[in-house]
């Protein structure tokens, strides 16, 4: 059996996976799921019903960091981890950074409220989004601006999984009108302009800006 993934495009976790894969040029079926609409065999393939996940043969795995670093010790050639174990825990912490702290705030309330609500025939949380972006992000990428500090990439000029974690985050904003402030975080906005023009990741814009058109009409 073929490495299969599981998940729905607009996931930031299920993004970063999809880059990696394209990154690494691992071959793979893509089978949507979406979330909150789990067919009951995909609970064997993962427990929480959360995606992304994988089976590859009779493996099972679910959570995106377990699927990353999985694939990079199985599939993976150039490593996204860095060079040594100090890099591998930087790129560690920033994809966790990523989907724990960035992820509540970028995806769970800006984009869910301005994608998500509506579709569940519910009224967007403006003030909900207004605090997230005023209040909860602006320290959170502030940090992460920082890190960069004038560097390409996370780890200096080579691009990581704490990269593509972070970019996976940001695109969600994006895909609801929300840019990063090019003025008060340029080393941000620098890394969003550059991962997207990768081929890994500008291959799947597309089709997302396709799936958040039809949603928007809705």
């Amino acid at each position: 059996m073929a490495l299969t993934l599981y998940g729905a495009i607009l996931s930031p976790f299920v993004r970063k996976i999809r880059i990696q894969l394209a990154e690494q040029a691992i071959p793979h079926e893509h089978v949507i799921v979406a979330p909150l609409r789990q067919p009951e065999w995909y609970f064997d393939i993962s427990p929480l019903g959360r995606i992304p996940a994988i089976q590859d043969g009779e493996l099972k795995l679910a959570d995106s960091a377990v699927i990353a670093q999985y694939l990079q010790d199985t599939y993976g050639g150039a490593s996204l981890y860095g060079e040594t174990p100090a890099e591998a825990a930087r790129v560690r912490w920033l994809e966790k950074y990523a989907d724990y702290e960035l992820a509540p705030w970028a995806t769970f309330t800006v984009f869910a409220q301005r994608i998500l609500e509506p579709l569940k025939g519910n009224q967007t949380d403006e003030q909900a989004v207004a605090r997230a972006l005023e209040e909860y992000l602006p320290p959170l990428l502030d940090y992460l601006d920082g890190e960069l500090g004038g560097k390409a990439f996370f780890l200096g000029d080579r691009m990581s999984l704490a990269d593509i974690a972070v970019t996976s985050q940001l695109i969600n904003m994006a895909h609801v009108g929300e840019l990063i402030d090019e003025d008060r975080w340029p080393c941000l906005s620098s890394l969003l302009a550059r991962m997207t023009a990768r081929s890994s990741l500008s291959s799947l814009l597309p089709a997302e800006h396709q799936l958040i058109a039809k949603l928007n009409s809705h």
